[in-house]
């Protein structure tokens, strides 16, 4: 094992390394926000309001990978992807004082220190998979491999983060809040100082350091591509963050064990279809297959809104729906993340990524605000159907994209 361990090239190891950060943030990003959606909707908060909880995270998402992005380039990715680790346990302490402290203006702050850090700590690693991936004999060998290696990452992030959901709710259950806080910040430090000494240091600088002016991107296929994202994941948060857990904890009557594990158990299953997205679309698509998938999921929501309004076995209707919508959003996400890292360019790559994000993180913010809104005044029908909307809306975008990649 050792032996084995000691033959694995240079690139391999930093690839471990980070892919093993991402991997332990994710764990306790994705228990937080559990946490966080199920105590204060157990403290009886409305859901706007604990929507607004989340304001700050995907306000602060945005602007991190507007500027994450040149600092990557200006500073080399390891210490970008450290700044987000030490961010996200000062964000978990800042929860661990007692339940009086917690309002929401208090909460918003913490979690907007919780999404400069997982913004950070998504841009780098996404980023550094660019520079680390062997390269092949020829460019759709390296391509082949690039979508292989970005499948993985996103697909292991993602089960990670499902694995984080339902360890969020049984963490509430038997620790409490500020009990499961303490233990994931504790658990997330000695993976920090793991990695302060074991990522190497000119990670992604940049050859000529770009100036912050340079943060906008002037790639129209990247502009397109960010758009397309933005109104992609705004469809998936716009009932998924918020709306879905409170629906089913209220109209199902499940308790924190049930809503934490089908969340986990659901998002578990995304990870693992994106790391398999390859076999789906094929190992090189061209950027227009982004089009034709979101055509197929935007159908999704639309039988499930329909299967909601007329009541038909709405339990399994939203069961099955969000399984099969999943399934289709995952190869969706795993399309894209790997168009992005294959069509930035390879100097300064964290600029292209962090603008793509940015675009990510707008989506992630106008789909939580519209969950908590949108479900109070009228239902997880009104958001199913704005979902649709939103996917049809990436499709349309995805169209204008060309087979090559141009600039």
């Amino acid at each position: 094992m050792i032996k084995a361990l000691a033959g694995i090239s240079p690139q391999i190891k930093q690839y471990l390394i980070i892919t093993g950060n991402y991997w332990a943030f994710t764990l306790t990003d994705g228990a937080l926000r559990m946490l966080v959606v199920l105590y204060f909707h157990q403290l009886g908060y409305s859901p706007f309001n604990i929507a607004m909880l989340f304001l700050f995270y995907e306000v602060f998402g945005v602007i991190t990978n507007l500027i994450g992005g040149w600092l990557g380039a200006r500073l080399g990715l390891n210490k970008t992807m450290n700044i987000g680790l030490g961010l996200q346990i000062v964000a978990l302490m800042m929860l661990t004082v007692p339940a009086d402290m917690l309002t929401v203006v208090y909460v918003m702050i913490a979690q907007a220190l919780s999404g400069i850090a997982k913004d950070l700590n998504k841009m780098s690693a996404k980023s550094a998979i660019k520079l680390l991936v062997p390269k092949g004999n020829n460019d759709s060998g390296s391509n082949n491999k690039l979508y292989q290696w970005v499948a993985v990452l996103t697909g292991s992030k993602n089960a990670l983060k499902g694995v984080g959901f339902f360890l969020g709710g049984v963490l509430l259950t038997t620790l409490g809040f500020q009990g499961a806080i303490q233990l994931m910040a504790a658990m997330l430090s000695v993976v920090w100082m793991w990695s302060l000494i074991s990522l190497k240091t000119e990670l992604g600088k940049a050859k000529n350091k770009p100036k912050f002016t340079e943060i906008f991107s002037k790639s129209r296929s990247i502009n397109l591509l960010s758009a397309a994202r933005l109104f992609l994941f705004g469809a998936r948060d716009v009932w998924f963050v918020v709306a879905l857990p409170v629906f089913l904890a209220t109209s199902f009557n499940w308790d924190h064990w049930w809503v934490g594990g089908f969340m986990a158990s659901w998002v578990i299953g995304y990870g693992m279809v994106q790391s398999i997205a390859p076999r789906f679309t094929g190992k090189s698509p061209s950027p227009r297959a982004a089009a034709r998938w979101a055509g197929y999921l935007a159908i999704i929501p639309v039988l499930i809104a329909i299967a909601l309004h007329y009541q038909f076995y709405v339990q399994f209707s939203i069961i099955v729906g969000l399984l099969i919508f999943g399934g289709l959003f995952a190869i969706n996400s795993s399309l894209h993340s790997y168009l992005i890292v294959s069509l930035a360019s390879s100097d300064g790559v964290s600029m292209d990524v962090g603008f793509y994000y940015m675009a990510n993180a707008m989506g992630r913010l106008i789909g939580t605000v519209l969950s908590g809104w949108v479900f109070q005044l009228y239902g997880l029908e009104m958001c199913l159907w704005i979902s649709a909307l939103f996917i049809t809306m990436s499709a349309m975008i995805a169209l204008k994209l060309k087979d090559s990649s141009t600039s």
